[in-house]
């Protein structure tokens, strides 16, 4: 009797293998790419011409483990309103940004020009530069970006 204690308190004691180690990491390891947004005022919400394109980039993130966001242009929708908002996610060091909106395609293919190391897409949009790739509007916007994203951050600007 006494030995079938002993063995269970030297069990208990020393039988503590069986703890779990830490939980693996739930947060996706980023590269340090990013891909950045510029939408209209409506943002990325269901039903906006945005959606599919912010659906394709994150489809490129989870290829790539590039991070993305998204900006809206706030207040009028125009070409010289979205400049600002444009030029911020340049400062921010956005390695490609994709532009879907009339104002915001026009303000990004005007940016383009003066920045060749960064990769611009423009939904609607022409490609006017070696560093501007133009994505029909349609059914196949979200793949269609998808593919441009992952080219424009795996490509060294």
């Amino acid at each position: 009797m006494a030995a079938v204690v002993v063995a269970a308190v030297l069990v208990s004691v020393l039988g503590g293998d069986d703890k779990p180690g830490p939980p693996d990491p739930r947060a996706r390891q980023y590269k340090n790419v990013d891909a950045c947004l510029l939408t209209g005022d409506k943002g990325v919400t269901e039903g906006t011409e945005a959606a599919p394109a912010w659906a394709g980039m994150q489809d490129a993130s989870k290829a790539t483990r590039a991070r993305v966001s998204f900006v809206p242009v706030t207040g009028e929708q125009t070409a010289a309103n979205a400049t600002p908002f444009v030029n911020s996610l340049i400062q921010r060091s956005c390695d490609v940004v994709v532009a879907v909106g009339k104002a915001p395609v026009a303000a990004a293919e005007s940016a383009a020009k003066a920045h060749p190391a960064v990769r611009f897409v423009v939904v609607g949009g022409q490609a006017a530069g070696a560093n501007v790739t133009a994505v029909k509007p349609g059914d196949g916007v979200r793949a269609d970006v998808a593919r441009a994203v992952e080219r424009g951050v795996n490509t060294p600007g």
